[in-house]
This record gives structure tokens, C-alpha cells and sequence, in this order.
């Protein structure tokens, strides 16, 4: 495939058709994931689980939420190494975001910082938008109920 000459060329190492292959951004977020483990019970402001345990991929994230913003946050997640980077760098875009932004992180967001993903991997990239939005629910229900206590 060539480029007309008015159309923008892709960046140097940017895929230009299916990716096939696990990038090597994939691969450092697998081999060296961020923010894995749990956050204590004390620090958490929302949690959030999805997934199917009985076909391997699951996702367990903590948030803790300050001045709006997420400023920490935790994941352990059990799957391929693809649903291990696409869930650290899912953490990596949240981390430090108010919650409105993060709340608007898309599969396809995390899927673009890792510089692509394998088409039949795609479904792992689901996990940690997923647990972000359901522990995003968490720390609304948790608010909403200490306001109801005041």
C-alpha cells in the first residue's frame, strides 16, 4: 500500500494494517505490569470485578479517589498476556485523571498506547475499561451513601 502524495504517512513503527503480533509495548507491560496487587481496605473507594473465571480471564481493580481524581489505583488480573498489558496500561491512563476523564478511557484508547493489539486479543482489551467503570460505580454508591448519612 503506498501513500498518496497529499496523505499523511503513518509514524515510524505504526502498524498499518491488522496487527498480528504483540507489540513491544504490549510485551513490557506484560513482562513488567504497573500497579499490580490490591489496595487495603482502607484506601479503597471503589472496586470492581469482571469477567469469566471459568474461561480464564478475570480482573480485580481498586481505586482510591482523591480531590476528584483517581490517585491510586490496583489490579490483579488472571488471563493472557494480553489482558495483563492492556490492564496495566489501562492503570497507567487512570492513574492521576480526574473522574470524568477517566471515566471516558475507551478500549480503544488502551489499545492505541499499546501501540496495537492481535485482533483475536482484542476481548482482553475489554477487562480494564470494564473493571474501571464498575469501580467507578462503586466509589458513586460509596459517596452516595455517605451522603445519605449526613
Amino acid at each position: 500500500m503506498t501513500n498518496a502524495p497529499d496523505e499523511p504517512k503513518p509514524a515510524a513503527g505504526t502498524p498499518t494494517g491488522p496487527v498480528l503480533f504483540y507489540t513491544e509495548t504490549l510485551l513490557e507491560h506484560f513482562r513488567n505490569p504497573r500497579n499490580v496487587g490490591e489496595l487495603a481496605e482502607a484506601d479503597t473507594d471503589g472496586f470492581g470485578l469482571v469477567g469469566d473465571p471459568s474461561c480464564g480471564d478475570q480482573m480485580k481493580l481498586w481505586i482510591a479517589v482523591r480531590d476528584g481524581r483517581i490517585a491510586k489505583i490496583a489490579f490483579q488480573s488472571f488471563g493472557c498476556p494480553g489482558a495483563i498489558a492492556t490492564s496495566s496500561m489501562l492503570t497507567e491512563l487512570a492513574e492521576g485523571k480526574p473522574i470524568e476523564e477517566a471515566r471516558r478511557i475507551t478500549d480503544d484508547d488502551v489499545i492505541e498506547a499499546l501501540g496495537g493489539i492481535p485482533e483475536n486479543k482484542k476481548h482482553c482489551s475489554l477487562l480494564g475499561v470494564q473493571a474501571l467503570q464498575v469501580a467507578l460505580g462503586d466509589w458513586e454508591g460509596r459517596q452516595a451513601a455517605k451522603a445519605a448519612r449526613s
